[in-house]
């Protein structure tokens, strides 16, 4: 679903070594990013107001995972990016985040210095964020991942993420059920791991478990958390304890440390499901297709509403329906009826004939 994703994987990592501390996000991206039909809750215009064709300035705050996570604080930074490139008088900066101590320092940085809109990435920002916006209500404020209401000038953008996870653990069982990629074992177990036990993690894990199971109701899915989003030798530690226990398929939700999920399943010559983006370039051959989510865009069209004086505070809400999740093309090998069954199971999701549940299977 979001391609772009390939084409400006390389700059923006490229560009993460030179981000320390508030640095301006200058990648060289050429991407297009559509506007999003994203449901937006009633709220009011806070006071930054129209800005008359001058320069609004943006910053953006990273979790711990940083702009190396190739997952949603990668995608934030790409939104980001593609409003500095396609929209006229947008400067930004970037603040990477290195423990959770540092999230009220750094979006109270951007607001004493007059930015126009604060861009929080992540769940764990919510009391951050409920505190700062409302010491500086002249600032408008975006965190990703959570559901904040009653502050004006802050705007959700929240994400059903289990529908995406539903598609990828329906592939996972039609795979695993039939053995349908080369080197599958016949245990039929695949492997979970999630970077901490929060909501935004949690979606996608109860989703992917649904699925899998619809498909597969004899297979076996292995779950374990990491608590930390940017380890990635812990993923790789995890996801050999999960390969161990015969798991052929690795679906890791947990930013950076993921990769080294996704890193170890490419040695063991087991495969990987991504997440957040398609991360098939991180091991090509290995993972199969990724759940996605369109952070790029959430954080792209509220920067546009910035500029254009139309920011509401609220929530916007993301999902298979406005194309704000989705699943990520099937590689190469995979039959073409996976691909089928997983269009039809996405209009059934649609339509409301099959209802995902939130809830994880412990």
């Amino acid at each position: 679903m979001k391609q772009k994703f390939l084409a400006v994987a390389a700059s923006v990592l490229a560009l993460t070594a030179m981000v320390t501390g508030c640095g301006t996000g200058a990648a060289s991206n050429t991407a297009a990013t559509n506007g999003s039909n994203a449901t937006n809750s009633a709220g009011t215009s806070n006071g930054t107001g129209t800005t008359n064709g001058k320069t609004i300035k943006i910053g953006l705050v990273t979790d711990t995972g940083g702009l190396n996570d190739n997952g949603f604080n990668h995608l934030a930074y790409v939104g980001m990016t593609n409003a500095q490139h396609q929209l006229n008088g947008v400067s930004t900066s970037v603040v990477q985040s290195q423990s959770e101590s540092d999230y009220v320092p750094n979006l109270s940085h951007f607001a004493q210095n007059g930015y126009n809109l604060v861009i929080a990435v992540g769940y764990l920002m919510e009391d951050a964020v409920k505190q700062v916006a409302k010491e500086y209500p002249k600032t408008d404020f975006l965190i990703i991942d959570d559901n904040i209401t009653g502050i004006p000038n802050v705007a959700s953008a929240i994400f059903q993420s289990e529908q995406a996870g539903y598609l990828a653990g329906v592939v996972a069982g039609l795979v695993q059920k039939n053995h349908q990629l080369k080197g599958l074992n016949t245990k039929n177990v695949v492997g979970v791991i999630g970077g901490q036990d929060i909501p935004p993690v949690d979606t996608y894990i109860a989703g992917f478990q649904q699925g899998f199971k619809k498909e597969d109701p004899n297979g076996k899915v292995l779950l374990q958390y990491t608590n930390s989003f940017s380890d990635e030798a812990l993923g790789s530690q995890y996801a050999q304890n999960e390969i161990s226990q015969g798991a052929d398929i690795i679906f890791p939700v947990a930013g950076g440390c993921g990769i080294g999920a996704i890193n170890a399943a490419q040695s063991a010559k087991v495969y990987a499901i991504g997440v957040d983006t398609n991360q098939a370039y991180l091991a090509p051959g290995t993972v199969i297709t990724s759940a996605t989510k369109g952070v790029d865009t959430a954080v792209f069209d509220t920067i546009k509403a910035v500029q254009n004086g139309t920011f509401k505070g609220g929530v916007s809400t993301f999902n298979l329906a406005n194309n704000g999740v989705g699943i990520a093309p099937l590689m190469k090998g995979v039959p073409q009826s996976v691909q089928t069954t997983v269009n039809q199971i996405k209009q059934q999701i649609i339509s409301g004939q099959i209802k995902v549940s939130t809830t994880v299977q412990r």
